[in-house]
């Protein structure tokens, strides 16, 4: 895995600069705990934090070949599922290798192949090559965005990282947020490219970006693609099987202790069952985790999300599987402790507003890292099979909006009424909203005699795999990240995610209900109850104490009435959210709370410029 940084400049030696590369790379830490290394060459500076997961000993960076035309450098994070292959081949290509590292065979595949590497690679990945036989910089990111990656232009050239952090530790970037970046912050839109950040922009999913003294230049190596679907359901089943086989047991490789995440949901449950099938072979076990709440089973109250609490599910699918399983139990205090809110917060540079969800997420890796550092999960299922209710949604399949919005709209209300009126008519959310959506309408192609119908969930589809799911990654890299725990995703495997993407409507949800392909393919591993299981999002707490909380540190919020967070939100609605009688009990209402308490440890952790006016 890991954290990687640099800086480019073409009109000075950066070699003179090493206490702010240091700074930088630093930042990277908790990415990667295990080993640090830097690397500069005159107008290139490379820094690298280790997470160590394959050969061990043998795979520290910066990594570095020479030839006689210069000096090759990489900073790699990520892994590289296929590298066993790709070693073997770039070996018959006349390659020494003198590690086990899939580090070396990325950078041994550059320098054989280019940035045309990036086509052969299956994985998650960001690096960055110096190439210095040509004094470029090339920056490659995974298809699916599965690994965060950032750069900034300088005058003179260019700064990036895995995160945002690692470039604002240089001075020549300055903590800045326009109008145009809250409006990113404000909406659940996920505009490719977007960092919030200004001057920041993101290195777009399969996309190389080439920088060398005449600029900057992308190129996009992989994207949806629609193409006719000709297999029949059980043709299709069966590939969905096998495809799945093949995922989970490549992403299984690693020398350092692995496990599942497993929330007795169809997909962690498919991913975990298929694990310790493939493990037991072996004579091994999975270790798995899941979150629950104190008291949630117990008191569980069903509601339009979710209509059964997750851990009867969870206990089911591990008696069946025989993983070796443990229940991850918080409670409320712990959920709305400030100082954990601020380890979110700065694990993803930003108050994106999640909340208690947040919290849990990031407690439930932290106790995972005392036993495992790599775990897999069922993220991105959802997106791929065709899992949310705005799927099956009437009035958001045909809202001329992207769906999600309307399913958030209804189940959680309006967050956003806490910001002050006047911001809100200077952001302007509902045209950012529609501009956004006009332009992630007009990737998707249509089929030949594709029917109104199936071209609309085709759209929906591409939607929540080009921008909701990446949202959902970039969640999970930073909690998972933060404390230097490799997550990995099988259901985002781009063979997977096209053979999928390009099945009808029609056979996605062949039976009537969500993920029917998925059901369907994995239905021997798993017990009927999980089988049967409707969907349920990530679970959040239903303890009145956690609303409590909230409200109390909200108060200590308003008794510093000169905090700049009353510049963005409306001091009196926040008042009376805090001050009312009884706990919020509404979604809204907690999430304005959330909110509030997330934008105000933003502004003092970053203390960012905001240019509002």
């Amino acid at each position: 895995m890991c954290g990687i940084t640099g800086w480019v400049s073409y009109d000075r030696d950066l070699r003179a600069e090493a206490a702010t590369l240091d700074a930088m790379t630093e930042t990277m830490a908790c990415r990667g705990p295990d080993d640090r290394g830097t690397f500069t060459d005159g107008h290139a500076a490379l820094g690298h934090r280790r997470l160590a997961i394959i050969d061990l000993p043998g795979g520290r960076q910066p990594m570095t070949a020479g030839t006689p035309d210069g000096t090759v450098a990489l900073v790699y994070s990520g892994e590289t599922y296929n590298f066993t292959q790709l070693r073997r081949d770039l070996a018959a290509r006349g390659h020494r290798f003198t590690t086990d590292s899939d580090t070396e065979v990325v950078l041994r595949g550059y320098l054989e192949w280019g940035d045309t590497l990036a086509e052969r690679l299956n994985g998650m990945y960001a690096f960055a090559v110096w190439d210095g036989r040509h004094d470029k910089l090339v920056m490659i990111r995974d298809r699916m965005g599965i690994k965060p990656f950032y750069y900034h232009w300088t005058p003179d050239g260019v700064l990036f990282g895995s995160e945002p952090k690692a470039i604002l530790a240089n001075p020549l970037a300055r903590p800045r947020v326009t109008l145009d970046g809250l409006r990113e912050l404000f909406t659940f839109v996920k505009t490719p490219g977007h960092a919030v950040w200004d001057g920041m922009c993101e290195v777009e999913p399969g996309t190389v970006v080439t920088l060398d003294r005449s600029g900057l230049r992308t190129r996009v190596y992989w994207q949806l693609e629609t193409r006719p679907h000709a297999d029949d359901r059980a043709t299709t089943i069966s590939t969905v099987r096998s495809l799945l086989d093949d995922i989970v047991r490549r992403q299984l490789v690693a020398d350092v202790p692995r496990c599942t995440l497993l929330s007795g949901g169809l997909d962690s449950s498919a991913m975990t069952a298929l694990a310790a099938r493939q493990l037991a072979a072996h004579g091994e076990k999975v270790r798995s985790f899941a979150v629950d709440f104190v008291g949630q089973t117990d008191h569980f109250v069903a509601d339009d999300l979710r209509a059964t609490p997750d851990t009867p599910f969870v206990h089911d699918l591990a008696r069946a599987a025989g993983t070796e399983h443990q229940d991850i139990v918080l409670d409320a205090h712990t959920l709305a402790d400030p100082d954990v809110r601020a380890k979110v917060i700065r694990a993803r540079d930003l108050p994106m507003g999640f909340g208690d969800m947040d919290s849990s997420l990031y407690l439930l890796f932290r106790t995972i890292r005392d036993h495992s550092t790599v775990a897999l999960s069922g993220e991105s299922a959802d997106e791929v099979f065709g899992g949310y209710q705005q799927f099956f949604d009437e009035e958001a399949r045909r809202a001329d909006t992207f769906p999600w919005l309307v399913r958030f709209s209804r189940d959680f209300g309006d967050d956003t009424d806490v910001m002050r009126p006047d911001l809100t008519r200077a952001l302007d959310l509902p045209a950012y909203i529609a501009d956004g959506y006009r332009t992630a309408l007009s990737g998707v192609r249509r089929l030949d005699g594709e029917s109104d119908f199936e071209f609309r969930m085709r759209q929906i589809c591409h939607l929540h795999l080009t921008r909701f799911v990446r949202a959902l990654l970039d969640r999970k890299d930073r909690m998972s990240m933060a404390v230097g725990l490799e997550v990995r995703v099988p259901f985002c495997d781009h063979r997977l995610v096209e053979y999928v993407y390009n099945t009808p409507w029609s056979l996605k949800s062949f039976d009537g209900r969500e993920k029917s392909l998925l059901r369907e393919a994995a239905a021997d591993l798993l017990p009927r109850s999980v089988y049967d299981r409707v969907k349920s999002p990530y679970p959040s707490t239903q303890d009145p104490k956690y609303a409590v909380a909230l409200q109390d540190h909200v108060k200590d919020l308003l008794a510093r009435p000169g905090h700049p967070v009353f510049d963005l939100v409306d001091r009196e609605r926040v008042h009376r959210a805090a001050y009312r009688d009884t706990p919020v009990s509404t979604q809204a209402a907690r999430r304005g709370l959330e909110k509030t308490l997330d934008l105000a440890l933003w502004l003092d952790l970053y203390r960012p410029e905001l240019v509002v006016g």
